[in-house]
């Protein structure tokens, strides 16, 4: 063999290694990351409870498959959250055939979520690009409310559930008007943070997904592609003014299930009173 080929085939194998490198990081467990956020509307009396946050699941691809997301919600139990929030893209791609099927496979998971104050979700950009009805019903089914511009009350939390800004979904004057109905401590669930310096100063946490934290980010570059994002809310926990913003990594992955310096991630967000 040459020189020329020698060197040719040590570079396809080294890109051979970073590919499978790059699918193994895509299916390893989920790093568990963890913030506490003091919210001064917190109800006076009321002891901090903590939130888990899970998003972007993307059932489908070969990141993601029923055995793997059975493990994902056991090592959510064993947490204990207090709560569980889903930040949407429950499907992987837009493969309209699979989406009935696929959203009571997840269903079915989900369901087994155990949490004192349940399980609440959003919907993302691939679940209303593919059959918003299909995850929505499917989760529904199985008791996890599915938030689409509407409020719920859970314990001390008001907690109000944004429809997808990626896809053209968010109503946030119907969101901000169904939380005005209720009491409690005032924080947002949402698929994509892009809506976050829309949000009124009195919304004192916003959790989200969407970005992937780039998915794929490389040395000295930085990540590839900020899906449709302010690149400052790109990952992990973000001080926006008046408010924090958390942002997961998602468990999934979006088109190639390859994940480079961008682990897959859950969030255990407590919050509790401001100190005053």
């Amino acid at each position: 063999m040459s020189r020329f080929l020698r060197f040719v085939t040590g570079l396809v194998l080294i890109g051979l290694a970073l590919l499978i490198g790059a699918y193994v990081a895509s299916r390893v467990t989920p790093i568990v990351n963890r913030v506490s956020v003091a919210l001064p509307d917190w109800p006076k009396g009321q002891k901090p409870i903590t939130l888990a946050l899970a998003t972007d699941i993307h059932l489908g691809n070969a990141s993601m498959d029923r055995a793997r997301l059975d493990r994902i919600v056991a090592q959510i139990n064993a947490l204990q959250p207090d709560m569980v929030l889903l930040g949407g893209d429950f499907l992987a791609e837009y493969d309209k055939p699979e989406a009935p099927a696929r959203s009571r496979s997840i269903a079915g998971a989900l369901a087994r979520l155990a949490a004192p104050l349940g399980t609440v979700a959003v919907l993302g950009n691939h679940d209303y690009g593919t059959n918003p009805k299909a995850v929505a019903t499917a989760l529904t089914d199985v008791g996890i409310p599915v938030l689409q511009n509407q409020a719920i009350q859970r314990g001390p939390l008001v907690l109000g559930g944004l429809g997808d800004g990626y896809s053209g979904n968010a109503r946030l004057p119907e969101t901000l008007a169904a939380m005005a109905t209720l009491h409690g401590a005032r924080i947002m669930l949402a698929h994509t943070p892009a809506q976050a310096a829309q949000l009124p100063g009195d919304i004192h946490l916003l959790l989200s997904g969407h970005t992937h934290c780039g998915q794929v980010v490389l040395p000295f570059v930085g990540a590839l592609v900020v899906p449709s994002v302010p690149r400052r809310y790109l990952c992990g926990v973000i001080n926006d003014g008046p408010r924090t913003v958390v942002v997961s990594a998602g468990l999934g992955t979006s088109n190639l299930p390859l994940r480079v310096h961008a682990p897959p991630d859950l969030w255990l967000v407590t919050v509790g009173p401001a100190e005053r």
